[in-house]
Parts: C-alpha cells; structure tokens; sequence
C-alpha cells in the first residue's frame, strides 16, 4: 500500500471520492461512513444503483475531478479517469488518485476489491466478499445453455465477463453473431435458459417492443429474471445476483 494512503489511513484523516458508478459499488461496500467524501450522482439513483438508499446518505458529484474539491476528499477513485490529463490536475489539486481498470475478468473484480481495501488502510474489509466468491468458484455445477437478452435482442460475448459471471451461476453463455439474438433463432434454436433484465423495464421504446414479441418469450425455453443494475459495472453486487440466479436456475 503507498506511504501516502497508509499514513492517511492511519491518522484518520483519509476521505475518498468515486467518480464513477462502478468505482461507487468499491466504496459505498468497504469503506466506513466518515470515509466517504462522495460519490458519483448515477449511484443515487434507483434506476441505475441496487445502493442508492445508501448512496443518498452521501454527497454526490458529477463525475469532475474539479466537482469534488468542496467536499475535500483526499483520495479520489475513478474508472477510466481520463489519462495523464486527470492524473496532472489531481496532482496539482494535491489529489491521490486510483484509476481502477473495468474488469476483464471476474478475478479483475477481486483485485479490484483488494485494491480498494487497501487502499482504505485494511485489505481484510474485501475478505467477505472474496469468501462469497470463493464458495461460488468451488460449488460450480454443469452449465445450461443460456443467452442473456437486452433490447433488441442484444446479449453478452461468450468469453465476456458477464459470461463468466454466467457460468457461476450454472449457465453457458451461448456465442452469438453480432452479439445478438435474432427472433428466427429463439423460434427455431430457443436455448435452455433465457436471463431477462429487469433494467429499466418500465421504459417504452421499439427496444423493449422486440422483447415483447411472442418468438422473444419461447415456451419452450426457462425464462429467469436478473437485477439488471449490477450488469452494468460487472463489479462484485454481482455476487448477489449470481446466488440468486443460482437458485432460479
């Protein structure tokens, strides 16, 4: 852990900032509440964030790092924080910055923990999260053919991160040209298992009308409901959503 974060630990005096909704799920999780200078405006709002009840205990910023200075964070979180440019006007803000990378993988989810806890002066507050996923990774069971399914018919790549997720849960993300399901290949080659989103289900739009065509909702094929939140960020809320998938599936 850097000197900086280490010693601001220490002293009490450490106050982060999440730029990001995903690096929000990071902080609203592992961080105590004096800890938390504020968090970005998206996690605040219950379409978006399965935390926004407690996301709304806290300040909310705007994604800048210039927005944040009024609540003096002395470390700030990002994901995908804007390069060099970022890391020179926090230096001159005399910011600490950590630019978490959006996971490629599910084990990038769990260093991604680490990295924050740490970061917060205890890697042990990622222990119970990593313990979770731990006995998800050891109870693995034979994968049912599965097609994740967003307007338009829209899915998940097959060796994506969400389809690893998938495939703790107990299902097979099954590969898809263009990365998405078509209304003759659900007719025709329907899949075992259908994970519908419930992310923004009450919003009307020619998306959402594809999904309601009869050859979208197969008879022949399981159709499993998903908090379609998580989704988003692919950060460890999925663990709920995996356990809850498991036990539908």
């Amino acid at each position: 852990m850097p000197l900086f974060v280490s010693l601001l630990a220490a002293s009490g005096a450490l106050r982060v900032a999440s730029l990001n909704l995903c690096t929000d799920e990071y902080l609203l999780l592992l961080a105590r509440p004096s800890e938390i200078a504020s968090i970005s405006r998206l996690s605040r709002d219950p379409a978006d964030s399965s935390l926004w009840r407690v996301a709304r205990r806290y300040p909310a910023n705007r994604g800048s790092l210039e927005g944040v200075i009024a609540t003096r964070p002395t470390l700030v979180l990002t994901m995908g924080g804007g390069g060099r440019s970022s890391e020179a006007i926090a230096r001159r803000m005399g910011l600490k910055t950590i630019d978490l990378p959006f996971p490629a993988s599910i084990d990038d989810v769990e260093r991604n923990m680490i990295r924050v806890a740490s970061a917060l002066g205890d890697a042990g507050r990622a222990a119970r999260w990593r313990e979770r996923l731990s006995r998800l990774k050891k109870s693995r069971r034979m994968a049912q053919d599965a097609i994740y399914l967003t307007d338009n018919g829209f899915s998940i790549a097959s060796e994506s991160t969400g389809a690893q997720w998938m495939g703790l849960a107990g299902f097979d993300q099954r590969p898809l040209p263009g990365g998405r399901a078509t209304l003759e290949m659900l007719a025709l080659h329907p899949p075992r298992v259908i994970i519908r989103s419930t992310y923004r289900q009450n919003q009307h739009s020619l998306g959402r009308a594809w999904l309601a065509h009869p050859l979208a909702n197969n008879a022949r094929s399981k159709t499993i409901w998903t908090d379609g939140r998580p989704w988003t960020c692919m950060g460890p809320l999925m663990l709920t959503e995996i356990e809850h998938l498991r036990r539908k599936g």
